[in-house]
């Protein structure tokens, strides 16, 4: 049996239909779902289209659109433009401490990665809004701007914009695979930091970028980092793939009376 009679066979509707068993998007959905789970397709295996998958299962393929919908926003399924819908690749989730500032390289470093990078903007640009008001940067200033892919182990986990005063970054097309080591060589290497973190979406460029499917639930930082001085010396915002990032804070207990 050919792959692909072996893979039309899995969407036929005898292999998943049960009566009064829900919708049958959903059914659709479960049996995708346990189909991939047990390595009867692989990661990487391209599915068929909508259309082909609808008229193998004899359905609609508004119910084969939801179904693969729910599989993308699991993680399971990945959708690129132009290449269709397949398998996604297995990830071993990182997990990061936000108790400690480092580095990304740093970070991967430890866990024995070996980590690389896609340029993907560096100079000295008119700084948004954003950039003026956090630097703290006069309205005809310039901001010394890095953008890049981040990679362990060639896997994307991570887009990186950081925006930094020039009198910190006067460089910035010299910057090596860290900017913290660079900084560090200057004496402007940040002591500490303020983090936010939210959760969102991916939209269809980064999600190309990272090699997910758009809308994909994604990590948004937003790291305002300081001088020993309390200068501010940069502002980083970042997105990290959901499906492959642990952020994890140690509390300590107080143990005040109230």
């Amino acid at each position: 049996m050919t792959l692909i009679e072996s893979i039309d066979n899995i969407f036929r509707q005898e292999k998943w239909v049960k009566k009064n068993n829900g919708p049958l998007y959903a059914q659709l959905r479960d049996h995708l779902t346990a189909t991939i789970k047990n390595k009867s397709i692989l990661p990487g295996d391209p599915l068929p289209s909508e259309r082909e998958i609808a008229e193998i299962g004899n359905v609609s393929r508004i119910t084969v659109r939801k179904a693969v919908q729910e599989l993308v926003r699991d993680g399971l399924v990945v959708q690129r433009q132009g290449s269709g819908t397949s398998v996604a690749p297995p990830l071993n989730k990182v997990q990061q401490s936000l108790s400690v500032l480092t580095s990304f390289s740093e970070d991967m470093a430890r866990r024995g990665k070996q980590v690389s990078s896609i340029w993907l903007e560096k100079g000295l640009f008119p700084p948004s809004p954003k950039e003026t008001m956090s630097l703290g940067l006069k309205s005809n200033s310039l901001v010394s701007r890095i953008s890049r892919l981040r990679l362990a182990d060639d896997v994307p986990l991570a887009i990186e914009r950081a925006a930094l005063s020039p009198h910190y970054l006067p460089d910035p097309e010299n910057v090596g695979n860290s900017l913290y080591d660079h900084l560090d060589q200057s004496g402007f290497k940040p002591s500490r930091a303020i983090q936010r973190i939210s959760a969102s979406i991916l939209r269809n460029s980064d999600a190309e970028l990272l090699q997910a499917s758009e809308g994909a639930a994604s990590l948004n930082i937003e790291r305002i980092s300081y001088l020993s001085t309390g200068q501010i010396v940069e502002f980083t915002q970042s997105i990290y793939r959901g499906d492959a990032y642990d952020f994890v804070a140690e509390l300590q207990i107080d143990t005040g009376e109230t």
